[in-house]
């Protein structure tokens, strides 16, 4: 039997830097637009210029909105039930939707100072660790 692996939940959501991971996204230069993910087509859905140039995104935030999933959504959601979900804005001024980890649920509220994760999401059928970009509450 093969080692486990950790396997991205999707390709160029992020990368690790020495000061920690960082999500990448898209910066129109025309017009300041960001995207996250990172645009692939390289057309900015703002100002339709074709100059968008790669953005890495600060690694704290704040909780702009966030709720608690108690159901299972059918398919695509695979982690544990209930979980944690909304959006962090970042410094930059992008919002990015994001499950929460690490925190009480009922202590997670707007405003509170969180920091990205790379962490666990689930388990694929052959064993690996399918992980993904997490924000939990930062240590005071």
């Amino acid at each position: 039997m093969g080692d486990k692996q950790q396997i991205p939940v999707r390709d160029n959501l992020w990368r690790i830097t020495p000061n920690g991971p960082r999500l990448i996204g898209s910066k129109c230069s025309a017009c300041g637009e960001l995207y996250f993910p990172k645009k692939d087509n390289g057309v900015c859905s703002y100002c339709q210029s074709r100059r968008l140039e790669e953005a890495v995104f600060s690694k704290r935030g704040k909780v702009y909105s966030c709720t608690c999933v108690m159901q299972r959504p059918p398919v695509y959601y695979k982690g544990e039930v209930p979980y944690a979900i909304g959006f962090v804005e970042l410094p930059e001024g992008i919002r990015i939707e994001t499950l929460f980890t690490d925190c009480d649920i009922e202590d997670l509220h707007v405003g509170m100072s969180v920091e990205m994760v790379i962490s666990k999401l689930h388990e694929d059928e052959a064993g690996n660790e399918v992980i993904a970009y997490m924000f939990r509450p930062t240590k005071a």
